[in-house]
């Protein structure tokens, strides 16, 4: 990816290659921005799965319990708040690009076969990387089902105007916190669709097994809608100092609309409280709902994510662009390996030294998540590139674009 022009195609929707830009320079920069902040992300997500191999035995709630969370594991939980928003932000983004080079019908016939073919993953190959059990007795309906879903309900928003988009996908982010007082019980009507969108809750499927709806869809697919509406923005031609100025102001008023809104303690998620310590006030004002995610919650993150995408087009020059842009250029396959990865590491650790915390294997610090992710960053990388230098020259084997 020395070039800067390659994006790749597939999960989460990344952007095309451009053949035939205007402004071969903005169209670099773009490109490199979009590929660079999802290697970012990936890494992020590294921390946070490394840290749930190590720390089996202090799994975190969600929302983080601010009042008795050791802080080290906060923060370090904190770190991957960013990873699903931004992901299923640039999954519509990318959408959008996609269809500068497609039709309509092209690009809602790819987000429907993408959205089936994650959810077949999630239900077979991701299932058995986080259980090692095959047949599994859970199904667990996480973030790649999520993307998936939503990825297939994109394909029919795409034919609505930009404006009905934006208005769709305002009233869902900035609404569905409304409807949190909807708790629906098994035995009552529409109980399967009502967990599936935005109640987390446990779905009976006979013969001893269950699915967990771990990421309610309903939030995220507004998401996703506001992610492909923000695709004009990224246009062939487009102005780079433009857009990054755009990204600057939109990033800083959702991180500036947070704090008030949060401080206000109304509206956006449950009430933050003054602790005994400053530190844990500050961790419950942090302290946000993901499973679904709240309006305070998508607020920060994706402003993160656009304060990030402007660095990243005015530091695209930099020498780490290039290996984040390459991370973000195979973000299944880098999904799929490092899942694979860190389940063969803890059954190896588990062999060797047995269960050290009750029925499971694990360690004492914080300090040993940072320790694994770096020793496992540079491993992870090379078969990465590799696979995404493989996808850019093989434009003949059609299922490469699908992992």
């Amino acid at each position: 990816m020395a070039s800067g022009t390659i994006a790749s195609s597939d999960w989460p929707g990344a952007a095309h290659k451009d053949r035939s830009p205007a402004n071969p320079a903005a169209a670099r920069t773009r490109l490199i921005a979009i590929d660079a902040l999802r290697g970012l992300v990936m890494l992020f997500m590294l921390v946070d799965h490394v840290r749930e191999t190590w720390f089996l035995h202090m799994q975190v709630t969600d929302p983080v319990d601010a009042a008795t969370a050791d802080p080290a594991l906060f923060f370090t939980r904190l770190v991957s708040t960013f990873c699903a928003p931004v992901f299923v932000a640039l999954t519509g983004l990318s959408a959008w690009l996609y269809g500068q080079s497609h039709t309509k019908a092209e690009v809602s016939a790819f987000l429907l076969k993408r959205g089936l073919f994650l959810i077949f993953l999630e239900l077979t190959f991701v299932g058995f990387a986080w259980t090692a059990k095959f047949p599994p007795s859970t199904f667990w309906l996480q973030v790649i089902w999520c993307i998936g879903i939503c990825m297939i309900a994109l394909a029919a928003l795409i034919y609505l105007p930009r404006a009905a988009m934006i208005a769709f996908g305002l009233v869902i982010v900035c609404g569905h916190n409304l409807l949190d007082g909807i708790v629906l019980t098994p035995e009552q009507p529409f109980y399967p669709l009502w967990a599936i969108l935005h109640q987390r809750a446990i779905i009976e499927l006979g013969g001893g097994m269950i699915a967990k709806t771990t990421y309610p869809v309903l939030p995220w697919i507004g998401l996703i809608a506001l992610g492909y509406a923000l695709g004009p923005w990224f246009a062939k031609g487009s102005d780079p100092a433009l857009r990054m100025r755009r990204l600057t102001m939109l990033g800083a008023g959702l991180i500036l609309g947070f704090v008030l809104i949060r401080f206000a303690n109304v509206y956006g998620d449950k009430p933050w409280f003054h602790a005994e310590t400053p530190l844990r006030t500050v961790m419950s004002f942090l302290a946000l709902t993901k499973y679904p995610p709240s309006l305070l919650f998508l607020m920060p993150t994706i402003g993160f994510g656009a304060l990030m995408m402007a660095l990243f087009e005015k530091v695209q020059d930099h020498r780490t662009m290039p290996m984040l842009a390459m991370l973000g250029g195979a973000p299944m396959f880098f999904y799929l390996l490092h899942l694979y990865v860190l389940k063969a590491i803890y059954l190896v650790a588990l062999a060797i030294y047995g269960a050290n915390k009750g029925t499971v294997f694990g360690v004492d610090n914080v300090a040993t998540v940072w320790i694994w992710v770096a020793l496992l960053a540079v491993p992870l990388y090379i078969p990465t590139r590799w696979f995404a230098g493989l996808k850019q020259r093989r434009k003949d084997i059609w299922w490469l674009k699908y992992l």
